[in-house]
């Protein structure tokens, strides 16, 4: 099974936003208000994934300040997990449950380089079989830790809240129903979610939404 298209430069995600904006007027006006989508990719591998798990459930500040003594104490490769004690992960910051996640992650016996070739349903399946990695996080990483253009995070209450916005949707779409809209949005999923979240920061600056 193929992998799809991968996003690697600015050019895909404007390909991408031209073939969704000729099929669709209202993503077209939604583009000319937000401008160019960004690339947004990072990098892959263990380090990300820890890094998303810390990241839960705390305000972005606090994620990343946590992260910064976690990278200077050495606590983002497998091997330093497993040589941390509990004390050395509390003290910078991470919660009993997190510190079970990490060691978790550590432990699982992912090959970061296959991934990059393996089908997204395969990657998302891989990822959420480790205790601390929902669907949102496995999607959130395919999408651009693997540059996946074909893939979608429904869960994301932004991404509800933007399409209830741009689609004037009585209500926020649930995650099984934006799952089924965004098939509409398909071979450049990836690209119709930026253009989601762009176009929440856009309508949430004009409308003060909460």
């Amino acid at each position: 099974m193929s992998i799809g298209r991968v996003i690697t430069s600015p050019d895909c995600i404007a390909e991408g936003a031209d073939w969704l904006a000729a099929r669709d007027a209202r993503i077209a006006r939604a583009l000319q208000q937000t401008g160019p989508l960004p690339l947004r990719l990072k990098p892959d591998g263990f380090a990300q994934l820890l890094s998303a798990i810390v990241s839960q459930q705390v305000s972005v500040a606090s994620a990343n300040a946590i992260w910064g003594r976690m990278e200077a104490a050495d606590l983002d490769k497998p091997q330093s997990i497993f040589a941390a004690s509990e004390e050395d992960m509390r003290a910078v910051g991470l919660s009993r449950q997190k510190i079970r996640y990490a060691r978790e992650l550590a432990a699982a016996p992912i090959d970061y380089i296959a991934l990059r070739a393996t089908p997204t349903d395969q990657v998302i399946k891989t990822l959420t079989q480790v205790p601390g990695i929902g669907v949102w996080t496995a999607e959130i990483y395919a999408m651009f830790s693997l540059g996946r253009a074909d893939v979608f995070a429904p869960g994301d209450l932004a991404l509800q809240e933007a399409a209830r916005l741009l689609f004037d949707l009585p209500e926020r779409p649930k995650d099984r129903a934006l799952r089924a809209m965004a098939e509409d949005w398909s071979p450049w999923r990836s690209v119709a979610a930026r253009l989601l979240w762009a176009y929440y920061r856009v309508a949430k600056d004009r409308e003060g939404i909460a």
